[in-house]
């Protein structure tokens, strides 16, 4: 991997992370547990139509691990991951038929196996399920907070179109 590029993952491991990091210090938004507008995850989007699926990952994994730390919550890291990496496999399949123009729609359908992989993640920890009871409200936060996020992504990616040569 060229130095460029490299340094151009790590400058979008911060940013996720600061973005991250603003979020922590929002007030709860809904009662239920696990809604979260999932700003970090403008930059998974961005990355997801500009880097490879390598690249992405990696800035996925770093930012899952380092937000855990600043968090101080470590058991989130198996939420974080499931509902990560399902929403990543999902956006690098869904990225081959939807074009950049309608990035908020594999953003949307990201963020609703986001929370099918951490309610799955939630059924098996917890050894219960009535972690289920969940899913209606976490689905419904999912397709609006994927859609901010996605169209964020999209004005990011049209601003810096060109700009970034790697």
């Amino acid at each position: 991997m060229k130095l460029k590029k490299l340094a151009v993952l790590a400058l979008l491991t911060a940013a996720s992370l600061i973005l991250f990091v603003i979020e922590l210090n929002f007030p709860t938004l809904a009662p239920v547990p696990g809604i979260k507008l999932g700003l970090a995850n403008i930059i998974t989007v961005y990355a997801v139509y500009s880097f490879t699926a390598g690249e992405t990952a990696m800035v996925l994994a770093v930012r899952i691990l380092l937000g855990a730390l600043i968090a101080g919550e470590p058991f989130t890291l198996i939420f974080s991951f499931s509902g990560g990496l399902l929403c990543l496999a999902g956006m690098l399949l869904l990225r081959k038929v939807i074009d950049k123009k309608h990035i908020w729609v594999c953003s949307v359908l990201g963020a609703v196996l986001h929370n099918v992989g951490q309610l799955t993640a939630a059924f098996f920890v917890m050894n219960t399920s009535a972690v289920l009871a969940y899913a209606p409200f976490l689905l419904a936060a999912g397709c609006l907070a994927g859609a901010l996020t996605g169209f964020a992504a999209q004005f990011v990616i049209s601003r810096l179109k060109g700009r970034i040569d790697i």
